[in-house]
Parts: structure tokens; sequence; C-alpha cells
């Protein structure tokens, strides 16, 4: 593997992991902790991203670049509010801002990603020029954000019914158990004969099978 697609390769997985985190911070339920959550994840992955293309990192100059890539953060506002609706606010909002933090984090992990693969460092990031790019990866982002979490929600689902499954298996089981040891004082009692009993057997583990 040559140098390129090593760094290529770190940058991905640093990527992914950020994106990952910032969805899960994108479910906090106070509105200034997501915030704060989500930009402290991000600042992260650009340090993260430096040290793999060696680029000497500059955290005011990172914050400054997230900010303007990301604007007013307008977007991650409207999706807060939504929390605030009676019921299923919380809900609905936490899973909407879990899908845009995804993909602003994916997006601008993508923008670093191509800034520093091409030789360039903090001194000429030019936010403007990047603009398009982002808003371009900011979609797919999304998309990809919202395969996770459809992704995890349905294994949970999945991790829930097993668990019912179970559960009622044990249950299950724990009941014939009894029912059999029930058959066996009977037995013992003589209240049933061998040949009663004997039946009765069947009937109960015959019942196990259909």
């Amino acid at each position: 593997m040559s140098e390129e697609s090593f760094k290529t390769e770190n940058a991905n997985s640093v990527i992914k992991n950020h994106m990952i985190w910032s969805m899960g911070a994108g479910f906090i339920p106070v509105p200034i902790a997501d915030f704060f959550a989500v930009s402290a994840i991000q600042l992260d992955m650009i340090r993260q991203l430096s040290k793999v293309y060696d680029v000497d990192f500059k955290e005011t100059e990172g914050k400054a670049v997230i900010t303007s890539l990301t604007g007013s953060g307008l977007a991650r506002l409207g999706a807060r509010a939504i929390k605030f609706i009676p019921g299923v606010g919380s809900v609905l909002g936490g899973v909407t801002l879990a899908v845009l933090s995804g993909g602003a984090t994916y997006a601008l992990g993508e923008v670093f990603k191509k800034h520093f693969s091409t030789g360039g460092t903090f001194l000429d990031f030019d936010p403007s020029r990047l603009k398009a790019y982002y808003d371009e990866k900011f979609e797919k982002g999304k998309e990809m954000a919202k395969e996770m979490r459809d992704k995890q929600e349905k294994a949970n689902r999945m991790h829930e019914e097993a668990e019912i499954v179970e559960k009622v298996v044990k249950k299950t089981t724990k009941s014939r158990v009894e029912q059999l040891r029930g058959l066996a004082d009977l037995l013992k009692d003589g209240i049933i004969n061998e040949e009663e009993f004997e039946k009765m057997k069947k009937k109960l583990l015959d019942a196990d099978i259909e």
C-alpha cells in the first residue's frame, strides 16, 4: 500500500468514527449541550486529520473554519427547535439532529481530507473556495447518516425481539419442567400409575414439539 493510500484509509476511518460520534451527540436531549458536543467532536476530527497528513494543527483556525463552512447553524437550530414540540418533539428532533450532525461532520472531514491531501494547510485554507464541495458532501453525508441510523434501529429491534423470544422460551421451559415434576409427584404418591404417567408425560413433550 502506498503512503497516499495509507493516509487516505486512515483519514476515512477518522471521518467515519467522528461521524458516528457526532450522531450520538445529536441525541443529547439538551439543545445547547448537543451543539457544543458536536462542535467539539468536529474539532477533534480536524485535529486527527492534521496528524494523518502531518499538518500543524491550529485550534483557533480550526474553529473558524468549522463556523465558516457550517454557517450560523440555522439548520441545526431548526432541528433542535422540533424538540420543543409536545409529545413526539424530543424524539423527532433528536433523530433529525443526529442525521444533520452526521452529515455535517462527514462533509467537514471530506473537505479537510481533500485540502490536506493536496498539500494544503490552515494558512492557505479558503472556505469560500471549498464551500460548494462541502455542500455536495453534506448531502451525501446526510444520506449515509440516515442509512447508518436505520441499520442501527433495525439491529436494536432485532435484539429486542430476540430477548423477548428468549424470555418466552425460558418461561415455557420452566413451566414444562414444573409440570413434569408435578406428574412425577403424582406417580410417587400413587395418584396415577406408571402407564398414566407415561401417557401424560408424552402429551406434554409432544406439545413442546408442536
